[in-house]
């Protein structure tokens, strides 16, 4: 006799609607920056580091969304700044390709590491570099990143402004 498993091949097995609708409230709230919905939720126990299907947790979501109130709640709730996703990625460097330096700063002072490299060798510097955020890269080198840096490919931030034609910051890497 065989068993059969009633759940949908998008749903985890054990757990219904409710919880995947409960699951789906949650990251929409980091998503957009729900602070008290979030602040509800994790004085009632919800852990910090919950993460999606795609491994953002809800940090990353609230860091990339630029959801500043939301992101330092998470991070007084124990969430983890170094945190990365399935793609490898950390909110640090979402933060340096989105340009938003408060966030970045935010992050770095809860414990991020400045040079945190993505599966494929690109430190969060690289990320600035490539989008032209000359502001972040300021403030990554001020807290040590390291501009002599190389990815898989041996790139350097440079190279990467270089190869996006990000003008300014190959100026501010240059010197």
């Amino acid at each position: 006799m065989t068993q059969q498993n009633s759940s949908s091949p998008s749903e985890p097995a054990g757990l219904g609607d409710d919880t995947l609708a409960f699951a789906d409230k949650v990251f929409d709230a980091a998503r957009n920056g729900d602070t008290a919905s979030l602040a509800q939720w994790l004085a009632a126990g919800l852990a910090p580091d919950l993460r999606n299907a795609q491994g953002d947790s809800l940090l990353m979501l609230a860091s990339y969304h630029g959801h500043a109130q939301a992101a330092a709640l998470l991070l007084e709730h124990g969430a983890d700044a170094a945190l990365v996703n399935l793609r490898g990625l950390s909110p640090l460097a979402g933060a340096a390709f989105k340009g938003d330096p408060a966030m970045a700063e935010l992050l770095l002072s809860h414990g991020a590491d400045v040079d945190s490299p993505a599966p494929d060798g690109r430190t969060p510097l690289m990320f600035a570099a490539m989008f032209n955020q000359v502001e972040i890269m300021q403030l990554l080198i001020a807290r040590g990143a390291r501009t002599d840096a190389r990815d898989a490919r041996g790139a350097t931030p440079l190279d990467c402004a270089l190869a996006m034609g990000a003008q300014e910051a190959a100026g501010f890497l240059r010197g």
